[in-house]
């Protein structure tokens, strides 16, 4: 026998009789590949496993952390120090790059785990017919064409054209999105561009089969299967760096070629000028200090930490730390609708019953006994015609498929509970679901003991049998239906004002099944059962919209944050939800097939007028986040399933479910919902959005006191003195007077208009919004006062002159922190106290920096001399000249725009 040869182009499978995929696999659906052929397949295509590649390795994580442009230049200025003899200055800087790469290493070095989640998809044995036998072997041992039996409780080994179907249910939720189990059947589905979803007649490896039994012949193995797709789209994905991660490298890279020129014109003038090489370079060495801020990747990897321990107490768990930063810059929300927007579980909404529709919570809330007797029949019929279970006799958990365990729940709302029912009509027979009725018949014996449910309306006889199922097809052996508790002809009238019934419901995209009962003294033969049935009502479900849903969108619509909706359910019900949230515009809907015809440019114009998405596959959710990055958009992708994970990892930011997630989305992911709510995404956005700003205001802060250095260190010589600054003094300023305080920013509250205001452009440069200006400015301030100070002392050949410049330039920062806790309210305003952190920071500052300056053994460490008071007190006057100018800066912000409305949100 020849092998079947494996097309690159692969058939779809769906479309072909199963006889026809036989044909073509070479395989016999009753006896399945012959050993030999099996291992021919085997060695042709290799074992059914998914392979990793891409995982980078510990060295390169540890190369990329030494390698960063601003650690280079420290590297540098340790080795010019050592080459010095400044061993101390050289230590310092050395244990500086050593910090700043181990916690950049702990953070990188998270190594992708989502692979290994998604191999832990595939069963470790698979039952399969193999030369006329049944066998039990490995999974990573099925080739194409070996006819796999399936069971409840089965995980699906590999993709396969189903043979049989009896009762067969698969979740799929894991690659579809779907919640509920999904019928499968054995007819040929005719669209060759059916979405997964929609192929009945096939099985995925993944997937678990909940319910009946079939056989489906292997179609694809390995990476060549529909999870192998996935795991190729999530091995091909790269991480992008977040805006900060952007923008700190801009700033290193532009900080080393400042140095660099700084350095080369000092030595040059200073060598012009006839000085000596070893102070030029030690002047070299003080100004590439001065332009570093050394302690900025520590005090932003602290922050973003602090940042996600606050986001933990709301519900989201933050993976990769810089995704902090990220959520507040974020433009749109890419969110799955089930679990996410609603609340992911089918909930009994509406009841019809003879000339009665009634909403269910109106039944709850209202008088029983003015209730119509059909609807004790209706929901009693449902909780008993069921297999669902609750999980405790005195609880509502419930184990089961989702729509039956709506069912019991509705009833044991109005208390008919499930353990009582049964009680009193115990289950003697039964006719199982099955695709083709559409429909499941349960035989219940009455018992005389007991009490029968509240208003029952029926009379009492041997055996009671429940159906439910499609309405439509529930009519079709309905002769009668009951009405004020009696049974009446099942007229064409009757039967129109049920059809209307139940497409009202449909049309508000709920999930509709009717009930219908019969009594009868002897239980009749299955194929008489369901016969002459008498027609009770209508029950509607819907997976209902989480409450605070709609009040989050409103938020993020105020926040100039867009929302789009991204789902695998029917292109209507996307929609409704939609439209009762308040997502999208005029632009409807697209689905799957839309996108299929639709290039990456169009794409890229499209997803800016779109806002829902239905009946997507994997690949269209990568391509709809990619053009909305196209398109300058900062992308957050939330998602549950296996078939999220290629766009959760692509995004920006990538947001899986916590309670309903699979282990390879949270393993793609960024950020994890806690509560799988939408509305934490939105805290979340506004916890971002304070950690961006205060991270902006540590580098205002730091770079601005670095500017205040370098026109000390420049301009000194101009002026005649000598070294202004020892590097080590630099590095103390650096460390301990930015460090500290520039933590304590970390922990500033939110500003009132933190929501209420659109988010930063993704390619906004970090010092637009008047912080370059502010910087410059302030800086040349801090740098004038502290050197003017200096040169009177120095003139007047004060030996305390570099000590003053030292002591004036650490006090005017701890002043200038104080002023920019906001860009535009005054600190009168805030409040001294509203951030006791940082007040006790620049406390704790001046107190470390008074040690510096009165303790001998850090006299002679940092070369400084003891003021005496009066000099303290001229230092602690003039540093307050910075807190006055910068209050006058924001006076001037507040009187050109006005303050805008503060915002009511939490």
């Amino acid at each position: 026998m020849t092998i079947a040869a494996t097309p690159n182009a692969v058939p779809a499978w769906h479309t072909l009789e199963a006889a026809t995929v036989l044909e073509r696999l070479e395989t016999d659906g009753a006896s399945g590949l012959t050993e030999a052929v099996a291992a021919q397949h085997l060695e042709r295509d290799g074992p059914n496993e998914l392979l990793e590649t891409g995982i980078k390795s510990f060295w390169l994580i540890l190369l990329e952390q030494l390698t960063g442009t601003m650690t280079i230049v420290l590297i540098v200025a340790a080795a010019v120090s050592l080459a010095l003899g400044e061993y101390v200055d050289a230590s310092a800087i050395i244990v500086i790059v050593i910090l700043n790469a181990a916690l950049g290493f702990t953070q990188e070095f998270r190594a992708e785990k989502a692979m290994a989640a998604l191999k832990q998809l595939s069963s470790p044995t698979v039952h399969l017919r193999r030369g006329g036998q049944a066998l039990e072997l490995p999974a990573r041992d099925l080739v194409a064409g070996d006819i796999v039996t399936l069971e409840a409780g089965n995980l699906v080994s590999a993709d396969g054209r189903l043979l049989e179907s009896a009762n067969l249910r698969v979740q799929e939720a894991a690659l579809t999105g779907e919640s509920v189990p999904v019928d499968k059947t054995i007819a040929v589905i005719g669209a060759s561009g059916a979405a997964l979803g929609d192929r009945l007649n096939m099985a995925y490896m993944g997937t678990a089969v909940t319910y009946g039994r079939g056989a489906m012949v292997v179609t694809a193995t390995g990476m060549r299967t529909e999870l192998g797709r996935l795991a190729k789209l999530l091995q091909s994905v790269k991480r992008q760096p977040t805006p900060l991660q952007r923008h700190l490298e801009q700033l290193g890279r532009g900080l080393a070629v400042a140095a660099l020129a700084l350095v080369a014109v000092v030595v040059a003038l200073g060598l012009w000028r006839g000085e000596e090489l070893r102070l030029m370079l030690l002047t070299a060495l003080a100004l590439a200090v001065a332009v570093v801020p050394e302690g900025l990747a520590t005090v932003a990897t602290i922050t973003l930490a602090l940042g996600a321990q606050r986001m933990l107490k709301r519900k989201a768990l933050i993976r990769v730390l810089p995704a902090v930063e990220t959520l507040g810059s974020v433009t749109v929300i890419c969110s799955d609708k089930t679990g996410t927007l609603t609340q992911n579980r089918m909930t009994v909404t509406a009841l019809g019953v003879a000339d009665h529709d009634l909403e269910f919570a109106a039944l709850i809330e209202g008088d029983r006994a003015s209730s119509p007797p059909e609807l004790t029949v209706l929901l009693a019929g449902a909780a008993l015609c069921n297999d669902a279970a609750l999980a405790k006799p005195d609880a509502p958990a419930t184990i089961g498929d989702p729509t039956e365990a709506a069912l019991i729940v509705a009833a044991d709302q109005i208390g008919l509970r499930k353990p009582a029912l049964e009680s009193r009509f115990p289950r003697v027979s039964e006719l199982p679901f099955d695709s083709d009725r559409k429909r499941m018949t349960t035989v219940h014996r009455v018992t005389e003991d007991g009490e029968l449910p509240g208003g029952w309306p029926l009379e009492v006889s041997a055996h009671t049998a429940f159906t439910k199922g499609a309405t439509d097809g529930l009519l079709e052996v309905c002769s009668q239906v009951l009405v004020g508790g009696a049974a009446v002809p099942l007229s064409d009238d009757w039967r129109k004002r049920i059809a209307a019934a139940q497409d009202d419901l449909a049309g508000r995209q709920m999930r509709v099944l009717g009930l219908a009962y019969r009594q009868f003294a002897v239980i009749p033969s299955d194929a008489d059962l369901e016969r002459e049935l008498i027609f009770v009502g209508v029950i509607g479900m819907i997976d209902p919209l989480r409450p605070e849903a709609a009040e989050a969108i409103k938020t993020c619509v105020a926040a100039g944050i867009r929302t789009v909706m991204i789902t695998g359910d029917h292109p209507l019900t996307a929609g409704v939800i939609a439209q009762e949230l308040g997502i999208g515009s005029n632009a409807g809907v697209l689905t799957g097939q839309d996108l299929q015809g639709i290039s990456p440019d169009d794409l890229s114009t499209r997803v800016r007028d779109v806002s829902v998405y239905a009946r997507v596959s994997p690949e269209d959710k990568l391509r709809i986040v990619e053009a909305l990055q196209k398109g300058g958009e900062l992308v957050a992708m939330t998602g549950d399933g296996v078939n999220d994970a290629p766009a959760i990892k692509k995004a920006d930011i990538g947001v899986a479910m916590g309670l309903t997630g699979t282990d390879v989305a949270r393993e793609a992911s960024a950020m994890v919902l806690l509560d799988d709510n939408f509305a934490t995404i939105v805290a979340a956005v506004k916890e971002g959005r304070v950690i961006f700003d205060n991270i902006r205001k540590f580098i205002k802060y730091a770079l601005t006191g670095n500017v205040g250095e370098i026109v000390t260190m420049l301009v000194s010589p101009l002026l005649g003195m000598p070294l202004a600054l020892l590097p080590l003094q630099i590095l103390w300023i650096n460390l301990v007077t930015d460090g500290l305080p520039g933590l304590a920013l970390g922990l500033e509250p939110a500003e009132p208009d933190t929501m209420q205001r659109p988010p930063h452009p993704p390619k906004e440069s970090l010092f637009a919004q008047g912080l370059g200006r502010h910087i410059a400015w302030v800086g040349v301030l801090i740098g004038a006062v502290s050197l003017v100070t200096g040169y009177i002392y120095w003139l007047n050949d004060s030996e305390d002159w570099q000590t003053m410049v030292f002591t004036t330039l650490a006090l005017s920062q701890m002043a200038h922190v104080l002023a920019i806790r906001s860009s535009r309210e005054s600190l009168f305003a805030q409040g001294l106290l509203s951030n006791k952190t940082l007040l006790g920071a620049v406390l704790l500052t001046i107190a470390l920096q008074m040690a510096v300056i009165y303790l001998p053994p850090l006299q002679t460490v940092f070369q400084t001399r003891a003021l005496a008071l009066s000099d303290l007190g001229i230092a602690f006057g003039v540093s307050t000249i910075v807190f006055w100018a910068v209050e006058l800066e924001k006076l001037f912000i507040r009187r050109r725009s006005p303050p805008q409305p503060r915002a009511s949100l939490a």
